[in-house]
């Protein structure tokens, strides 16, 4: 496995991560002996990236991962986030930038993971009542003390991205990437290579839908979040198999699968994003790395890029109250 840097303070991470979500929330049943079996392939495989979040599962994703990696701590890179608030019943409460819960969570995470220190510490959605001066000032304080390497943001808006810089350096934004998501193009990822701030892209197969695995809504499990992304459903989900179509075509031609390719493709996008595609399965888990070794000629960029223009996909990624939170 090949590696790229995030940023410029040092940090280095294989050439593709694993999103680790999945495993204990929103799409469909838990398994979690094969979430620790997945986990362990791909450090294996040198997939040593891994991704998680406080809010996953409510702290159990968190947990999950301490379990699978407490006796190969030193081979992986472990990446989590702060700042989306919910109950004791997995209730969205809204969003928390202010200082004292920053210090608050990475405690409770180092706690959860089994760890003394986290490799990369996001911010998961930018707080509009917290100036991020004073958030990503609480976070500076987590490396000076120890507790954390390198900081991170996730769907923050450039201008957001410019401010946070100054008070501390910043080595990864995280934010959907993918064929059907590249509103990022247009103001976020220049900013982040203006900064020389590395970029993560979550879901890079469009939360499954670019493998071709979905031929309609109800082949998602009746608990599967999807179910209620706007891109899932009615016309929406009609007009986007497009793209999956093209996909597939293209991928019979280059004897690779539809996710393959699609991976390969922001793989392509520059030696400065990293994806970091989720599964829960071993089987899934040796197709996406195996997608390091696709090569796309110029002609088959164009073909991509032409049936998955910018602004080209139907449906928001997320349902309009989740929107709110995104690029702020």
């Amino acid at each position: 496995m090949n590696h790229r840097k995030l940023g410029t303070q040092g940090l280095i991470v294989p050439l593709m991560g694993l999103g680790c979500m999945g495993m204990s929330e929103f799409y469909g049943t838990r398994d979690d002996a094969e979430s620790v079996a997945t986990i362990h392939r791909a450090v294996e495989l040198g997939v040593t990236f891994l991704d998680t979040a406080d809010m996953y599962g409510c702290g159990l994703n968190e947990e999950l991962l301490g379990r699978a990696i407490h006796d190969r701590r030193d081979r992986v890179i472990l990446a989590t986030k702060f700042g989306n608030v919910r109950d004791a019943a997995g209730k969205f409460l809204g969003v928390n930038g202010r200082p004292e819960y920053v210090r608050q969570c990475c405690d409770l995470s180092l706690q959860r993971l089994g760890v003394t220190e986290i490799d990369l510490y996001y911010q998961h959605r930018v707080d509009p009542a917290v100036p991020i001066e004073e958030t990503v000032g609480a976070m500076s304080e987590l490396v000076r003390a120890g507790k954390v390497r390198y900081l991170g943001l996730s769907e923050a808006a450039a201008d957001t991205i410019r401010r946070a810089a100054r008070v501390h350096p910043i080595s990864s934004l995280q934010t959907e990437y993918s064929l059907w998501t590249r509103d990022v193009e247009t103001e976020i990822l220049p900013a982040c290579r203006e900064l020389g701030i590395g970029f993560v892209a979550y879901s890079p197969l469009g939360r499954g839908f670019l493998t071709g695995a979905f031929q309609k809504t109800g082949d998602l499990a009746v608990n599967d979040w999807r179910r209620h992304g706007p891109r899932f459903q009615g016309d929406n989900f009609q007009s986007n198999l497009t793209i999956v179509r093209g996909l597939e075509a293209l991928a019979r031609r280059k004897a690779c699968t539809p996710a393959q390719l699609a991976l390969a493709w922001v793989l392509g996008q520059g030696e400065d994003i990293v994806p970091i595609p989720g599964t829960k399965r071993r089987r899934y888990l040796e197709e996406n790395v195996a997608a390091a070794g696709i090569a796309l000629t110029l002609a088959d960029r164009q073909e991509l890029n032409a049936l998955a223009p910018l602004g080209g996909t139907s449906g928001t990624r997320y349902p309009e109250w989740s929107m709110a939170a995104v690029n702020r």
